[in-house]
């Protein structure tokens, strides 16, 4: 049994058109998706915007129910537990947004926001002031920043800095899973490139299990080791990242490819 499975994992919604909103339209976000993600995998989704992507990470998440199909996490189908159960098991499961800024509270500061979240799988550790400032320098320490800025606010902190406390925030539950959606396309490219990297490092060293969500192929070519290609809610090709770089099957994977920037001297 892989790490985490998706079972014909579907999302419908219904939307109102036409003259005084009577007729009703069936937009099939996620239609039929099956994927198998392994443990300490990195797995590229990629597709254009509007394909489902997102609407897939949220079914993930649990922040949205599927209109058909399951979820299956370490042999678990999400859906059959009870609320408490799946508060319980989203500490082993975060997602990293696209905007860290409209992600983080601004009236938190990053020792607030990272203690919020440490305090989620470690509930004692509040009454420990000593012990808490040491594991939110060390969060921060691990994601790259100095934890001299603990008491900072957001907007105080560059866009790559804000999604490295985005990070850090994810990481305190001491998660298993993350899914990052569109983590660097808001950055800057030289700051992308570090970015990758961290997430990169922390797979490694975290043993961490990853669904990183783009639709920029050859970003996700970095990152990942398998490359999903959605379009139109559906998966329509999966395989080993060069593989699908070098040899796409998909008509939307060679559209993706043909979208790469192009440098000429």
């Amino acid at each position: 049994m892989s790490y985490l499975e998706l079972e014909n994992l579907t999302k419908h919604f219904t939307k109102r058109e036409g003259l005084l909103a009577k007729k009703l339209r069936t937009i099939k976000a996620v239609d039929g998706v099956n994927l198998k993600i392994e443990k300490g995998e990195i797995l590229g989704l990629v597709g254009e915007s509007g394909c489902g992507k997102s609407t897939l990470s949220r079914l993930i998440m649990q922040l949205l129910q599927p209109t058909e199909g399951s979820v299956v996490l370490e042999d678990k189908r999400l859906a059959e537990l009870s609320k408490s159960e799946i508060r319980r098991r989203r500490r082993d499961f975060q997602m990293i947004f696209q905007d860290p800024y409209a992600s983080l509270n601004p009236r938190m500061t990053v020792y607030s926001t990272l203690a919020e979240a440490i305090a989620t799988r470690h509930p004692q550790l509040p009454k420990d002031r000593s012990g808490m400032e040491n594991a939110v320098g060390k969060l921060m320490e691990r994601v790259g920043l100095d934890r001299r800025f603990v008491r900072k606010y957001p907007h105080e902190f560059s866009g790559g800095q804000r999604q490295r406390i985005a990070i850090a925030r994810a990481l305190g539950t001491e998660p298993k899973l993350i899914l990052a959606d569109e983590p660097v396309s808001a950055l800057d490219v030289s700051i992308q490139s570090q970015i990758l990297n961290l997430l990169r490092q922390l797979r490694d060293e975290l043993e961490l299990t990853m669904i990183f969500i783009s639709h920029d192929l050859s970003v996700v070519r970095y990152i990942a080791d398998r490359i999903a290609v959605m379009d139109e809610g559906k998966i329509v090709e999966v395989g080993e990242a060069n593989e699908v770089f070098e040899n796409p099957k998909s008509e939307t994977s060679k559209m993706l490819l043909q979208a790469i920037p192009q440098i000429r001297i």
